[in-house]
């Protein structure tokens, strides 16, 4: 899902769907004590009532309020949806084979084939690639199979009242009674995934007020049941998010034998001088690059460009982005990976990714946050620590050994 106070994500759903809201939402959900089914009712409508202020000072009526909390009891189902994310607890090719599937590319290319004048219209209007929009709206709800049966404001209601310590979900709510206030759309249409996520985009009710737009120009944005503004508002939220019409997402590259892996970081030209080529043989685009390996020097290899880290808006997870990245290439018709996926890698639990990070602090190598997730600061600091003690290859990825020489080199 999407929240429109800043253009970053956290998860909400199956197997193969995944959501966004800030950047620290998702460790604030899985770090929340258990709530209970069901607070006392009177507890929860006085929790809702001392939203007013709030809500007024926004422009909610008195009268729309009250009529949005009227009869309002917690929905018991929410809390039990609050758990582990997909995209962080698997290996990523895993991730990656599931969300790249050969019938979501060919779904998706059915609907490039369907809806192919207005991808021609959006595409102009915000210079993001019809497959890259496909991809988003296949990510987030399976193309609108699976965008969440539930009543937005009563789950929202729920989460604030549960989270007091943070005021994101009570934002939300609020945002949905700003989105009832103006008339945009009937209490009814308000309906998505436990988490507040909206329609085919999953959009937060903040996200829609700021990114939904209407294709047509006319009436509100429909991104249940109008693929053009379900397309249009995509491009609208990844465009203002920072997506340069000049670049790919990346690239997939074939490193040089014997690579040296000197840096993760350059210009695509600096790659390109050390024998770094595309994997489809055309020139490397301009700008600054990220070596990515994500499953290590005998996997896949990418070259990212600054338009990866915009798609990592939608959901900060890197098996999400480069799935959708990858599937969006997919749908356009360029080919597989060039190089498969090893068929031995490590998979560390959260714990030990997170001992990992603070062991990498404790060498002055690791600057970024103690999550236990695996993102580009962790890996700058296990290539920096490669380096250090002269691991080959220094391709910034776990491997199997890396805890036990961590905590040596920890302790001397």
């Amino acid at each position: 899902m999407i929240s429109g106070t800043s253009p970053i994500a956290a998860p909400v759903r199956s197997a193969h769907r995944f959501l966004i809201v800030l950047v620290g939402l998702s460790a604030l959900m899985l770090a929340a004590a258990p709530m209970p089914a069901c607070a006392a009712e009177g507890a929860f409508h006085a929790y809702l009532e001392s939203l007013w202020p709030r809500a007024a000072a926004r422009g909610v009526s008195r009268t729309t309020f009250t009529q949005a909390i009227a009869g309002l009891t917690e929905d018991p189902s929410v809390p039990v949806a609050v758990g582990k994310q997909p995209e962080f607890e698997r290996l990523l090719s895993a991730y990656f084979k599931e969300a790249v599937s050969p019938t979501r590319i060919a779904r998706g290319r059915g609907l490039a084939a369907a809806h192919r004048t207005e991808l021609n219209a959006i595409v102009r209007r915000y210079g993001v690639p019809s497959g890259i929009l496909l991809a988003a709206w296949g990510m987030e709800s399976d193309f609108g199979r699976d965008r969440g049966n539930k009543d937005v404001v009563r789950s929202l209601a729920t989460l604030a009242f549960h989270r007091r310590d943070n005021d994101i979900f009570a934002n939300e709510f609020i945002s949905a009674l700003v989105i009832l206030e103006q008339g945009r759309l009937p209490r009814d249409r308000l309906i998505g995934s436990w988490a507040g996520a909206m329609g085919d985009p999953q959009f937060m009710p903040s996200a829609y007020l700021k990114y939904a737009v209407s294709y047509s120009g006319a009436g509100a944005p429909d991104i249940w049941d109008n693929p053009a503004d379900t397309l249009a508002s995509i491009g609208h939220f990844l465009r203002a998010s920072g997506w340069n019409p000049a670049l790919p997402w990346g690239v997939e590259v074939v490193l040089p034998e014997n690579f040296a892996f000197k840096t993760l970081h350059a210009d695509f030209g600096d790659f390109a001088a050390m024998g770094v080529r595309a994997a489809n043989g055309q020139a490397l685009p301009q700008g600054k690059a990220t070596l990515f390996l994500p499953a290590g020097a005998g996997g896949p290899a990418f070259l990212l460009s600054d338009n990866y880290w915009v798609l990592k808006a939608y959901n900060n997870s890197d098996s999400y982005a480069l799935s959708l990245a990858c599937l969006g290439d997919r749908i356009e018709g360029r080919n597989g990976l060039h190089r498969a996926w090893p068929k031995s890698q490590t998979l560390f639990s959260r714990t030990e990714k997170l001992e990992i990070q603070k062991l990498l602090a404790q060498l002055n190598l690791y600057r970024g946050t103690f999550d236990g997730k695996f993102g580009q600061a962790s890996r700058d600091a296990i290539h920096a620590f490669q380096i250090e003690v002269g691991d080959a290859p220094a391709d910034g990825t776990a491997h199997a050994d890396l805890l036990t020489r961590l905590r040596a080199a920890a302790a001397r």
